[in-house]
């Protein structure tokens, strides 16, 4: 089995299904899918693991999956974090500099990051992802890369995600359990919008709107910077509720209706068009209408929509979207689910398909709901360069380990060395005093 650091792991635990993506890039620089495995989710609620031992069961089984068929040994993966309890906010770092000769580099920028995850949170929240906006340098505003500039004060505007502190442990808990190491925790909006988003879509302004079994997830970009992110709770677990209630039929039967059946806009056509559900056990078959059916999938998909067009005009950048908005998702795959986006919107949609980033072979990740999971293999590479290009700028260079590192991760552990070095720098300091003496 091939155990390579030029190899990364997509996992994405989802509501409804799990995800494991295996890839790694080709001679052109387009990132390759080795295997995919593909589990139903089990302990998953709303995005926030409800039970431990059944969501590293379905870990397990689709990650074993994806092992198999790619033959790699998978013991890193980057993962993704969705649930109601995620929240965004906005926030600016100062740092002024010793030097007006030396150049702004690399460490400038890291220092300022690492001062955004010291910010005091409520109780229970913890910052996920600090995700620079744009860079200040001596009152010049609208810099989107200040390295090699010269300068004293160096200002940044950083959009902050948060997220409950136990949603994130269970996660990391479950990938454990299964017998591997989270490499990255990654909002899954913004991964599902590195695979779907082009980036003529993220200069232009545009919104990714990334319909889940249990949440929707959004994220709007503009000027090429992230502006805002939320999280609805609602997805296409609820719409299968409704068609369950509405028909008075089993939860597995309304989730093959949706699928096969199921339009986001009831038309005229369907009005004679009938589906028969086989009766339970000595009962009658039950003749559905189809209309009636996407009449109710209708009135849960405009109030999904509904909340998003809120998100959009609460961001302020609701005139500045001339991108319109990217549908996808597992949800995304409703017939006239662009039309009804449109109506109530009124802007411009598409449905985001993953494997435009994608180099073409053995697998085929064309289908929305694998936008995620393809989103984190590209979040891994994207840190591995990172990492790469931060080597070349040192005068010492280390070896890299055997694959990707957490910059989450790395962020946490670094702060807490700085405040034990420098709780034992002092004692050293006072030892030291006290035989001087």
């Amino acid at each position: 089995m091939e155990n390579k650091s030029d190899i990364i792991v997509g996992l994405d635990i989802g509501t409804t299904k799990i995800v494991a993506i295996v890839g790694r890039k080709n001679e052109a620089g387009k990132i390759e899918v080795m295997g995919v495995g593909k589990s139903d989710s089990i302990g998953i609620a709303r995005g926030v693991v409800m039970n431990i031992d059944q969501t590293v069961a379905s870990i397990i089984k689709a990650v074993k999956e994806a092992s198999e068929k790619s033959g790699v040994d998978i013991k890193y993966v980057n993962v993704g974090i969705a649930g109601q309890h995620i929240k965004s906010l906005q926030h600016r770092g100062i740092r002024t500099r010793e030097s007006l000769e030396k150049e702004i580099n690399q460490q400038d920028i890291d220092v300022l990051i690492d001062d955004m995850y010291k910010l005091v949170m409520p109780p229970g929240e913890e910052i996920i992802e600090v995700l620079p906006q744009e860079y200040i340098v001596d009152n010049e505003q609208g810099i989107k890369n200040p390295i090699g500039m010269a300068g004293v004060r160096l200002e940044a505007n950083f959009h902050i995600i948060t997220g409950q502190m136990a949603a994130a442990r269970n996660i990391e808990k479950c990938v454990k359990k299964a017998g591997m190491e989270m490499s990255l925790l990654t909002l899954e909006a913004l991964a599902s919008s590195d695979s779907v988003l082009t980036a003529e879509e993220r200069e232009a302004g545009v919104v990714l709107v990334d319909i889940g079994g249990g949440t929707t997830d959004i994220a709007i970009f503009q000027d090429d910077i992230i502006r805002h992110t939320a999280v609805i709770p609602f997805g296409g677990n609820v719409i299968t509720d409704d068609i369950k209630e509405g028909c008075q039929i089993i939860r597995a039967q309304a989730e093959q209706l949706k699928v096969k059946f199921g339009s986001a806009i009831a038309t005229e056509t369907m009005e004679n068009e009938i589906v028969v559900i086989p009766g339970l056990k000595g009962r009658q078959n039950k003749e559905i209408s189809v209309r009636n059916l996407s009449s109710i999938i209708n009135a849960r998909m405009e109030e999904i929509l509904e909340h998003v067009y809120y998100e959009i005009k609460n961001s302020g950048y609701e005139k500045k979207l001339i991108a319109g908005i990217v549908v996808t998702g597992g949800g995304a795959q409703l017939k006239f689910l662009p039309q009804l986006v449109e109506y109530i919107t009124g802007m411009d949609t598409r449905i985001g398909h993953p494997n435009e980033h994608l180099a073409t072979g053995a697998y085929d990740l064309s289908h929305p709901l694998y936008a995620t999971g393809a989103g984190l293999v590209m979040k891994g590479f994207e840190e591995l360069m990172k990492g790469d290009a931060q080597e070349q700028l040192n005068v010492t260079v280390k070896a890299p380990e055997v694959v990707q590192h957490s910059k989450v991760q790395k962020k946490r552990t670094g702060f807490m060395e700085k405040i034990f070095s420098g709780a034992s720098k002092f004692f050293d300091e006072d030892v030291e005093g006290e035989r001087k003496q």
